[in-house]
C-alpha cells in the first residue's frame, strides 16, 4: 500500500446519508425572504460552505445589496430548520463508514471528518452518530477563513494533526466542491463518492483520481 497519512472525509453524502432535508432548508429559508430557488440553483452549490453558498445565491437572485443584509437572515432561517430536523429525526452513516474509519486505523492511518456546517450543527450529527471517539479530527466551516472549493478545510485538517505532505494526503467526497478542494490542496487521492449530491457525470468532469460508489470502498483502493 502506497504511503497514506491521512484520509479527510466529508460528511453529508459521504460518511453520513443524505437525505432532502439540506435542499429543503435551502428552498424553504430563500423562500422567506421571497426568493425561489429552484433544484438546479441548490445543486450548484452542495458542499460549499453554507454561508458562502447562500450569499453566492442571494447575489444571483437578489442582487448585492439584499445579498448584504439579508445573508445572516436567511443562514439563521437554514441552520435552525436543520437543527430541528436533525435533533428530532434520525441520522444515519453510509453503509461501511464505520468499517472504513476502522480499517484506517488499523492501517496507522488518521481520519478527519470536514464540513461546510458550522460547529453546531456538525456536533447534533457527530452525537447522534457516536462518532466523537471514532475520527481524529473535526473540521467545520467556521474553523477556516474560506469554505470549499478552496483548500482550508483540508489543510486545517492536517495542520491540526501535524501533517505537512499532501502526497500522502487523500481526500473523499461527494460533489464537485469536494473534489475541487482536494485538487486545491494538492491531495495525492483526490477520490469521488456516488453515494451523495453529485452524480456521476458531474463528478467525472470535476478533478479526481478516482471514482467509487461508496465509502466502503475505499479501502480497495490502498490493497
Amino acid at each position: 500500500m502506497s504511503q497514506l497519512d491521512l484520509v479527510v472525509f466529508d460528511m453529508i453524502g459521504t460518511t453520513i446519508q443524505a437525505s432532502e432535508k439540506i435542499p429543503q432548508a435551502f428552498v424553504s429559508a430563500f423562500a422567506g425572504e421571497g426568493v425561489q430557488l429552484t433544484s438546479t440553483d441548490v445543486s450548484s452549490v452542495r458542499g460549499k460552505s453554507k454561508r458562502e453558498a447562500i450569499q453566492e445565491l442571494l447575489l444571483k437572485h437578489a442582487g448585492d445589496k439584499f445579498a448584504e443584509h439579508r445573508s445572516d437572515v436567511v443562514y439563521a432561517a437554514f441552520k435552525a430548520q436543520l437543527l430541528e430536523c436533525y435533533r428530532q429525526g434520525p441520522v444515519s452513516a453510509i453503509d461501511g463508514a464505520e468499517e472504513t474509519f476502522d480499517w484506517c486505523r488499523s492501517h496507522s492511518i488518521r481520519t478527519s471528518l470536514t464540513t461546510g456546517f458550522d460547529h453546531e450543527l456538525a456536533a447534533v450529527l457527530i452525537d447522534k452518530l457516536g462518532w466523537l471517539e471514532l475520527v481524529d479530527a473535526l473540521v467545520c466551516n467556521d474553523d477556516v477563513s474560506a469554505g470549499r472549493p478552496a483548500p482550508d478545510l483540508i489543510l486545517a485538517a492536517m495542520s491540526r494533526l501535524k501533517l505537512a505532505d499532501v502526497a500522502r494526503v487523500a481526500s473523499v467526497g461527494d460533489t464537485v466542491s469536494d473534489l475541487e478542494a482536494g485538487a486545491n490542496a494538492g491531495t495525492r487521492w483526490n477520490i469521488g463518492v456516488l453515494s451523495g449530491a453529485h452524480s456521476k457525470e458531474q463528478l467525472s468532469a470535476a478533478p479526481h483520481t478516482a471514482l467509487i460508489d461508496s465509502v466502503a470502498n475505499l479501502p480497495e483502493l490502498f490493497c
